[in-house]
C-alpha cells in the first residue's frame, strides 16, 4: 500500500501535523506540500491536511479536494484556532467532507494551531470576532507534543483501516 501525506500550511502548524502523521506511517510513503502534488494515481491512501481559514477550507485547497477521484481512500486532518468541538472548529471539516465527493473517507483529525499574529491583529479589531479571538489566544502553544502524538496514533489507525 503506497501512502501520500499532502498538506497546505501557511504558519507551519499543518506542516507539523503532516510530518507527525508521515513519521508514523509504514513505507512506501511520500510527504508533499499541496503545490507539489500532480498525480494521485500511484497512491492507495492519501492523508490531506489544511488550516482553517474563516471557518472554511482555504480557497487554494478547494479545487484539489473537488478533483479527488471517486473511490480514493483518504483521511482528512486540519488545524484551527478554535476550541475543539465548537461550531467554529467543525464548519471547515464539514465543508471539506462535501468537497471530497465520492471518495472513501476513512477518518478525520483536527487539532488546534497557533493563529498568526497578523490574523489575530486583524480579527481583534472586529467586534463580531471578539469571542473567536479570545479562543484563538489559547491555541498559541499548539500543536503541542500531545497533539502530534494524537496525530501519529490517528495515522496508524487509518493505515490499519486501509489494510482491512
Amino acid at each position: 500500500m503506497r501512502i501520500l501525506v499532502v498538506y497546505h500550511s501557511l504558519t507551519g502548524n499543518t506542516r507539523l501535523v503532516a510530518e507527525a502523521i508521515f513519521e508514523a506511517l509504514p513505507e512506501p510513503k511520500d510527504l508533499k506540500p499541496l503545490a507539489q502534488v500532480t498525480d494521485l494515481s500511484e497512491y492507495d491512501l492519501v492523508f490531506i491536511g489544511f488550516p482553517v481559514h474563516s471557518h472554511s477550507v482555504p480557497a487554494r485547497m478547494e479545487p484539489f479536494l473537488k478533483s479527488l477521484p471517486a473511490g480514493l481512500r483518504i483521511a482528512l486532518f486540519m488545524t484551527h484556532g478554535s476550541i475543539p468541538g465548537t461550531r467554529l472548529a467543525r464548519e471547515a471539516l464539514e465543508q471539506a467532507l462535501i468537497l471530497v465527493g465520492q471518495t472513501r473517507v476513512l477518518g478525520t483529525f483536527t487539532c488546534r494551531g497557533k493563529v498568526s499574529e497578523q490574523a489575530m491583529e486583524i480579527l481583534s479589531r472586529s467586534p463580531e470576532h471578539k469571542l473567536w479571538t479570545e479562543m484563538a489566544v489559547t491555541a498559541r502553544n499548539h500543536p503541542d507534543r500531545h497533539d502530534l502524538e494524537d496525530a501519529r496514533i490517528f495515522a496508524l489507525w487509518v493505515a490499519d483501516l486501509a489494510r482491512q
